[in-house]
């Protein structure tokens, strides 16, 4: 199958003699939702920038949908939807002027059963005629949304989309995610929020200091570099541990009431000796109860391991 994004040998040095992308490779596959996490400063933003035609490689080749993002420009950027970090709109524009615009701006027929539907979609039917600057901040990055939609592409990019934005509209944003996904709408997130990566993402990707560290399901990636936690919270706290307990793996807490036994999660821990080991030592415990890592615990893990 033809990938959505196929990316190859991309690199980008600014004439100042900065580095921000180094030999990626990437493909991204039609219908799936994939997020690429950084640290800023990783050049996620300069790699959506050039696929999206905004800033030009300085080597390698971008293909969207089998089209060449130099050579067949045009094609290329009308199969994207961008909702930028920033909020660039004109504020004296209604909203619905604003998304029939962005139509238009595609050279796209007029359709304002489609157009409406968007806006019932991000709560901003009955917002239509108000003007952007008399909307809050999270109203504006729904109308980003509603613009970069209003052309009906099949790839959307969301940068940073819920930067600065509250919870409740956090979810709404989920939810309107896997509405598109659903729709067979290829999504591709960067967040400084991991648990949208981990609640949302089929695929992730890390980048740092311009090169792509890894890509992998998130199953697999959780799978293969999570780890587990077995933890003891002792009755009484220890001033240190006792050897015996050194040797079986744990560890004790800094308050002295914490024993911790870490594992990988494709082995099966020896629970039974564990808990003899520290009846032995004469200790007694009121609670037990395992813990397993997040995906923002494997990307710390990963960014500390390449730094």
């Amino acid at each position: 199958m033809v990938a959505a994004i196929s990316v190859r040998e991309l690199d980008k040095t600014y004439a100042s003699g900065f580095t921000a992308l180094k030999s990626i490779q990437l493909e991204i596959r039609h219908g799936e939702i994939f997020a690429l996490l950084g640290p800023n400063g990783a050049g996620k933003t300069t790699l959506i920038s050039i696929i999206c035609g905004l800033v030009k490689p300085s080597g390698g080749q971008v293909l969207v949908d089998s089209h060449d993002i130099i050579t067949q420009y045009r094609q290329a950027r009308a199969a994207i939807g961008l909702v930028p970090q920033e909020i660039t709109l004109d504020s004296f524009a209604t909203v619905w002027q604003a998304v029939s615009y962005s139509r238009g701006l595609f050279g796209q027929p007029a359709n304002p059963a489609y157009l409406e539907k968007v806006l019932r979609n991000l709560s901003l039917w009955d917002k239509r005629d108000k003007k952007i600057v008399t909307l809050s901040g999270g109203m504006k990055r729904r109308v980003l949304i509603a613009k970069a939609l209003a052309h009906e592409p099949r790839i959307l990019f969301l940068d940073e989309p819920t930067a600065g934005v509250d919870v409740a509209l956090r979810k709404d944003m989920w939810e309107l995610v896997r509405r598109l996904r659903n729709d067979g709408v290829t999504i591709i997130l960067t967040t400084h929020y991991i648990e949208e990566a981990e609640e949302m993402a089929d695929r992730i990707g890390v980048i740092r200091h311009g090169e792509l560290l890894l890509v992998e399901e998130k199953q697999t990636l959780m799978h293969r570099l999570g780890k587990k936690q077995l933890r003891l919270q002792l009755a009484e706290p220890l001033a240190q541990l006792p050897p015996a307990l050194a040797s079986h793996g744990l560890q004790l807490s800094e308050d002295g009431l914490t024993l911790t036994h870490t594992y990988d999660k494709r082995e099966a821990p020896d629970v039974p000796g564990l808990l003899q080991a520290v009846h032995e030592a004469g200790l007694r415990y009121q609670d037990i109860h395992t813990q397993q890592s997040s995906l923002e615990d494997i990307f710390v893990h990963l960014i500390q391991e390449t730094a």
